[in-house]
């Protein structure tokens, strides 16, 4: 995005606050200044007292004792599955889907249940700092509407699958459809429309081909679970006699454009792989800890040079949507897996639920960091509360502290979706209402 020149010192917003972490430059943490926001990006940021000379805002929002930093990116989830959390826990991956969910979701999911769903779980992320999510699941226009008019940034994968589900019959059905929905939301600052093979075990060679093809030419990101589990590995080399990492490349599916969500089973040969290709990890720690998929090796992909983002998965396997918390056992598992407590330090924990998160998800030139031109897309927290005591290192706090719970504001272009923990594009109150309709319909059902 080009810079936004100021012609004038009258901007729209200037907000104040103790600390300010960009992410770019790395590493830095910016005390007293002021960010300067005009027509939804970013214009300056400055010492306060400097803001104050420059500038004429409409609003000027003074935060005091808080950390402004850029809206978190959740990378990977089923928002409307948040309707089913903790619906079927305890159960390993195939069993939990074979057996509870898919069936569950066959009697239930409808418009109105993603439409229901998904806002209950933009409800918890804006509360818990993210200002933008990818999503993979069924009727995905009821998800951009209610993304539209909760004013949230989003990435939505139309889901592609060889067999019958709620949403299509089969992969010509998925296709048509969510090319269709593209084509309605071409041009849409908000919105994004993507590619969305659920795994290499449910679709076959010659769509996934086809969409490696159509991915190319539209210049649209693939976003697949891949290497979730060993069995899932195991069998693929049984059925095709290869890895699914190797099946995708041979099948021209893995590129700068693919992510690959999970990526718990993986040696050597995958992360050549994922260097050749510049494919991108998304790393969901709570969700694989929960099934016992396994440990995404994240230290060893930073090193090699890919770009490893992270993702909370469904409520209904995690249980919640709060990345705050998703980054802090990211870099808790980190260490443990190198056995390097200098591994995933918190400003790259940080990182990757920020920019890196941008990056896979091909916006990292809009958002994902604090900069003059960019979106403003930022999340406030307050660190002045008794458990951010005392204070050291505003960084480590937001990472190693449960930040999620102290986030007071957030802004999408410079349009606050939350104050003082209020909600402002959504209904709490109705929102709750719905979930627990739909917790008595389904729980009288089954």
């Amino acid at each position: 995005m080009p810079s936004h020149a100021v012609n004038t010192n009258n901007i729209d917003l200037l907000i104040k606050a103790r600390w300010i972490i960009p992410v770019v430059p790395a590493n830095r943490v910016l005390e007293n200044c002021s960010i300067a926001i005009d027509k939804g990006q970013i214009v300056a940021l400055a010492p306060q007292e400097e803001a104050d000379r420059r500038f004429i805002a409409k609003e000027t929002l003074n935060l005091g004792n808080q950390v402004l930093i850029p809206g978190l990116v959740n990378a990977h989830g089923h928002a409307a599955m948040s309707l089913l959390r903790g619906y079927a826990d305890d159960q390993p991956l195939h069993n939990w889907l074979n057996d509870h969910i898919w069936p569950t979701e066959s009697r239930w999911v409808s418009e109105d249940f993603v439409r229901d769903g998904t806002e209950l779980a933009l409800a918890e992320m804006i509360k818990s700092g993210t200002t933008c999510f990818a999503d993979m699941y069924f009727y995905p226009e009821q998800a951009a509407q209610t993304c539209l008019d909760a004013k949230i940034r989003c990435q939505l994968a139309f889901p592609i699958f060889d067999f019958p589900t709620a949403w299509g019959m089969g992969p010509d059905d998925y296709l048509s459809k969510g090319l269709s929905l593209h084509d309605n939301f071409r041009g849409n600052h908000l919105i994004n429309i993507t590619f969305g093979p659920h795994a290499p075990y449910t679709v076959s060679d010659t769509p996934l081909e086809k969409i490696a093809v159509l991915a190319q030419e539209m210049d649209i990101p693939v976003h697949i679970h891949l290497h979730e589990t060993l069995q899932e590995v195991n069998d693929s080399i049984a059925q095709y006699g290869r890895r699914p990492s190797q099946r995708l490349m041979d099948l021209g599916l893995l590129s700068p454009l693919t992510q690959c969500v999970h990526m718990t089973q993986i040696d050597g040969l995958d992360v050549k792989l994922l260097q050749e290709s510049g494919a991108h990890v998304i790393h969901c720690p709570e969700s694989n800890l929960k099934l016992a998929s396994g440990f995404c090796p994240v230290d060893k992909l930073l090193k090699a040079g890919v770009n490893v983002a992270l993702g909370t998965d469904g409520a209904a396997s995690n249980n919640d949507l709060d990345l705050f918390s998703e980054l802090k056992t990211a870099a808790l598992l980190a260490k443990a897996i190198a056995g390097d407590a200098a591994a995933v330090d918190a400003h790259t924990a940080l990182r990757m639920a920020t920019l890196n998160g941008a990056k896979a998800l091909g916006l990292d030139e809009i958002i994902g960091s604090l900069e003059v031109g960019k979106a403003a897309d930022i999340t406030a927290v307050d660190l002045g509360g008794l458990t951010m005591q005392p204070l050291y290192n505003p960084a480590s706090q937001l990472v190693y502290n449960h930040a999620g719970q102290a986030v007071t504001h957030v802004w999408v272009e410079g349009k606050c979706l939350l104050a003082n923990r209020v909600l402002l594009s959504l209904n709490e109150r109705e929102i709750l209402g719905k979930a627990n309709w739909w917790r008595k319909q389904i729980s009288a059902r089954n």
